[in-house]
C-alpha cells in the first residue's frame, strides 16, 4: 500500500508561497530595484525616444557619480543608526578650499589637490565623530548643527567671491571631462571608491561591526565590539568621502561659490533609502544605494527630457522614500511573523 507522506495540508499551500515570495523580494533588493531602473529607461523611451542617446547616458552617470559616492558614505553611517547631514556643507567647502588653492597654487599637483579636500572632510568629520561619541549628542541634531556651522563659516570666508573654471589647471579638469577607454573619469573614481567601501563592509571584520551595531548597540557592546570608536570611524569615512566628492565637484563644475551643493544632503539621503538602507540600522549594502542614486538621477533627467516641471522632482523624491521605507516596514513584519510561526511549530 502506497501511503501519503505529505503533512502539509493543501489550505496552507497558498500561505507558502506568498511566504516565498516575500523572502525572495526581502532578499533581492537589488534586483528589484534594478528591474524598476530598467522599467523607468523603457518607459521615458517610449514616450520619448532621444532619451536613448549617449549624451543622456554620459550626463546620468557624471551626475550620478557625486551622489553614488556620497551615498556609500551616507551608507556606512546609517547602517549604524546614524545619519549625516553635513555632507552637503563638507562638500561646498572642500570645493572652495581647494579652488582657492589652484588660486593661490597654480602649479599644485592633482593628488595634493584630492588629499586636501580629503583632509577638509576628515576635520570636519571628526567633529560629528566627536559631539556624537564623547559628547552624547544625536548623529541628527550634531551634523545638523555642522551643516549650519560649516555653511555659515563658508559664506563668511567667500564672501560673494567664486573660483572659475579659468582659474583651474586643464589637467585638473580632466578628472571630469576626460575619459579612459570611453568611460569618463569621474565615473572611474566613484567605482574605485564604491568597490573599496562594499569589499570593507562584506569581507572586513570593521565593515561587518557596522551592521552588528545598527542591528543591536547594546548587543554589539557585549559581544566585544568598541562601539563609539567604530561610530567615530564611520563619520570619518563619511567626511574623508564628502570631501574627496567636493573636489570631483570643483572638476565636475568648475565654478563654485558659497551655495555649492546646497540642499544636496536631501538627495543623498533620498538615494540612500530608496537603495533599502534602513534608517533604523544594520540593512542595506553600497550596490543598493548605488542603484537607489541611479534611480533618482534617470528619474531627474527623464524629468526634463519629459519637460515636466522641476518642483516635482522633490516631490517624487519625498514620495520615493516613504514608499520606500512603508516597503521596509512591511517586509521587516512579514519576516518577523515568518519566523514566530516557524518558532512556534519548531
Amino acid at each position: 500500500m502506497i501511503r501519503n507522506t505529505s503533512t502539509i495540508p493543501a489550505s496552507s499551500q497558498p500561505e507558502t508561497g506568498r511566504q516565498s515570495i516575500v523572502a525572495v523580494i526581502a532578499r533581492s533588493r537589488e534586483a528589484t530595484l534594478f528591474v524598476v531602473l530598467c522599467a523607468l529607461i523603457v518607459a521615458t523611451a517610449a514616450v520619448k525616444p532621444e532619451f536613448l542617446n549617449l549624451q543622456n547616458l554620459r550626463d546620468v552617470l557624471l551626475n550620478v557619480s557625486i551622489i553614488g559616492v556620497l551615498t556609500a558614505g551616507m551608507t556606512v553611517v546609517m547602517l549604524m543608526r546614524h545619519i549625516d547631514l553635513s555632507v552637503a556643507s563638507v562638500v561646498g567647502v572642500s570645493a572652495y578650499g581647494v579652488g582657492s588653492l589652484f588660486v593661490a597654487y597654480p602649479q599644485m599637483p592633482i593628488v595634493l589637490a584630492l588629499a586636501a579636500g580629503v583632509g577638509i572632510g576628515l576635520v570636519i568629520g571628526a567633529v560629528n565623530g566627536a559631539l556624537i561619541t564623547f559628547g552624547r549628542v544625536p548623529s541628527l541634531v550634531a551634523t545638523l548643527s555642522t551643516l549650519y556651522i560649516v555653511r555659515g563659516a563658508d559664506y563668511a570666508w567667500v564672501h560673494g567671491g567664486q573660483i572659475n573654471a579659468t582659474s583651474l589647471p586643464d589637467a585638473f579638469a580632466l578628472l571630469a571631462t576626460g575619459s579612459t577607454f570611453g568611460v569618463p573619469n569621474l565615473v572611474l573614481i566613484a567605482l574605485v571608491v564604491l568597490v573599496a567601501l562594499s569589499v570593507y563592509l562584506k569581507h572586513y571584520r570593521g565593515g561587518r561591526e557596522h551592521y552588528a551595531i545598527g542591528s543591536n548597540p547594546e548587543a554589539a557592546r557585549l559581544a566585544g565590539i568598541r562601539v563609539d570608536r567604530r561610530v567615530m570611524i564611520g563619520f570619518l569615512l563619511s567626511g574623508a568621502i564628502a570631501g574627496l566628492a567636493g573636489v570631483l565637484w570643483l572638476a565636475r563644475f568648475g565654478t563654485v561659490d558659497a551655495s555649492t551643493a546646497k540642499g544636496i544632503e536631501l538627495q543623498v539621503v533620498a538615494a540612500a533609502v530608496v537603495g533599502s538602507v534602513a534608517i533604523t540600522g544594520g540593512v542595506g549594502t553600497i550596490t543598493g544605494a548605488t542603484l537607489g542614486a541611479l534611480v533618482l538621477g534617470v528619474i531627474n533627467i527623464a524629468l526634463v527630457v519629459l519637460r515636466v516641471s522641476p518642483f516635482w522632482q522633490q516631490a517624487i523624491q519625498g514620495a520615493l522614500i516613504v514608499a520606500a521605507i512603508t516597503l521596509d516596514t512591511l517586509l521587516a513584519r512579514s519576516v518577523a511573523k515568518r519566523m514566530m510561526r516557524k518558532r512556534d511549530h519548531g
